[in-house]
């Protein structure tokens, strides 16, 4: 799952203000039928690649001799899609979302070839690089469109389609992706996947262009990009990378990129996002701080789970990937479960306790490398982690909104994502330097011969040397989520 994780986009899309005049039909009324169905679709592409993706990373980097590397290959869509976001938004708003969306699903579907098509792992991760590039761009301008095109009244509608799109790859997903992996070859998942755009492309990009193609604003349009944002958001991404290398590479020398990447980091991150969201000031900073802790956390986590299931219990890809299925279902129960109304006014508390059931979530999923512990509870926990990051993830977008001025609102979105995406970069960096620190090389190197040999040369402390600092970070996010509401 991406920084962008487009699990939040049903929610996402509320944070963007429009002008629309609200018709009488629905969202499948004849006015918005084909730009629901395209849209829709675009969402239900980037669903099915993230669980089938996840489900066939293990063995492509088991294949590849990258299992040190395992993590840079989900940091490396995370770190590119920083920049592309913002320069998504800038795009989008002078010239309409047609354009970056379109260009977004093309890199998008390139980056899936560049890495199915890899002969070592790091042309692998420059794929995965290219792949966030196409997701950062498709991402921010998908939300340009819904806030441009759909009257705030049938906004839920959409909203519901978006997170009833995740639900079907979150089962199917794992499934097709293990089956074809281990009947076919794990590259087929990679390079299958860009077919599917031609569907999203063929309904979406006709409809908006008809409905949202342009700027809104002509004189807008004729503004130049704000460099110096621009240069903020590729220092970021600079900066990032830096750090994710010297993270992979632990000796000495790696402190000198690490310094480096830390110096383009800090001052862009304080440049990009509100004054106070380090400290966790109460109200917005808190949010956009809480999006990142929690979503940074549980992903980091998630993405070493099917790895630790077929390397160190012998599990196929496919049931591997099927351990993570029923998330997708408690995800979206989370988020219907705090968009109803009459709970608002309990919504702190409810985020506390979904920060909670997160961190507890992912403190016991690493007892599953006891032999002892039946391997299904392992689906029983994240599908309680889930549901608590259903709660949380849905509520740091309508807090957003409720906290921000109309004129803000998009800047504010922005700094959102900005805190999703570089939270998934930063932990997964520590996670992936903490794995290969403590053998997680070896466990690759003793999975090579078959899925199940894995086990002969158990490495549990690289995995656990995962779960449990994302645990304690999920806890810090216990406390922020209380700081989430103004006094």
């Amino acid at each position: 799952m991406t920084a962008l994780e487009p699990r939040d986009a049903e929610v996402a899309a509320a944070l963007v203000e429009t002008t629309a005049p609200a018709p009488v039909e629905g969202v499948l009324g004849r006015t918005y039928r084909a730009l629901s169905t395209g849209i829709v679709s675009v969402v239900l592409l980037i669903a099915f690649e993230a669980t089938a993706v996840g489900t066939a990373m293990p063995v492509a980097a088991r294949e590849l001799h990258g299992i040190p590397l395992y993590a840079f290959a989900f940091s490396a869509y995370f770190t590119t899609s920083l920049f592309a976001m913002v320069l998504s938004g800038q795009w989008a708003d002078r010239r309409g979302p047609l354009a970056p969306l379109a260009t977004g699903i093309g890199a998008f579907g390139a980056g899936l070839l560049l890495s199915g098509t890899a002969a070592g792992m790091w042309i692998f991760i420059l794929g995965r690089a290219v792949q966030g590039v196409g997701g950062g761009l498709v991402i921010v301008a998908l939300y340009v469109v819904i806030g441009r095109a759909y009257p705030e009244r049938i906004r839920p509608s959409i909203m519901a389609a978006f997170s009833a799109a995740w639900i079907v790859p979150s089962v199917v997903g794992p499934l097709a992706s293990g089956t074809v992996t281990e009947h076919l070859g794990w590259r087929w998942v990679f390079v299958g996947i860009p077919v599917l755009i031609l569907l999203p492309l063929g309904l979406a990009l006709p409809a908006i262009r008809r409905m949202a193609g342009g700027p809104t604003d002509e004189a807008a349009g004729a503004q130049p990009f704000d460099r110096r944002r621009i240069r903020l958001a590729l220092g970021i991404s600079l900066g990032a990378g830096l750090l994710q290398y010297a993270g992979q590479d632990l000796r000495w020398l790696s402190l000198l990129p690490a310094l480096a990447g830390a110096a383009l980091l800090v001052p862009a991150v304080l440049g990009l996002l509100p004054p106070g969201t380090v400290r966790a000031a109460r109200g917005l900073p808190a949010v956009i701080l809480l999006r990142g802790v929690a979503a940074g956390s549980f992903i980091a986590a998630e993405s070493f789970v099917p790895l630790m299931l077929v390397t160190q219990r012998g599990l196929s890809p496919t049931m591997a990937g099927l351990s993570l299925a029923a998330g997708g279902l408690t995800w979206a129960l989370g988020s219907y479960v705090l968009a109803r109304p009459r709970l608002e006014r309990h919504r702190e508390s409810l985020m506390v306790s979904g920060m909670v059931l997160v961190a507890l979530s992912i403190a016991a999923a690493p007892a599953v490398l006891l032999e002892a512990v039946p391997v299904w509870t392992l689906a029983a926990v994240w599908g309680v982690g889930c549901f608590g990051m259903g709660m949380v993830i849905a509520s740091t977008s309508v807090l957003l909104l409720k906290l921000s001025a109309p004129e803000e609102a998009g800047g504010n979105s922005a700094a959102l994502q900005i805190s999703d995406g570089l939270a998934n970069v930063l932990l997964l960096t520590g996670g992936g330097a903490a794995f290969a620190a403590l053998g997680g090389g070896a466990v690759g190197a003793a999975a090579h011969g078959g899925v199940g040999s894995g086990a002969a040369g158990a490495h549990p402390g690289a995995f656990a040397a995962v779960f449990l600092p994302m645990a304690a970070v999920a806890l810090v996010g216990v406390w922020v989520a209380a700081r989430t509401q103004r006094r």
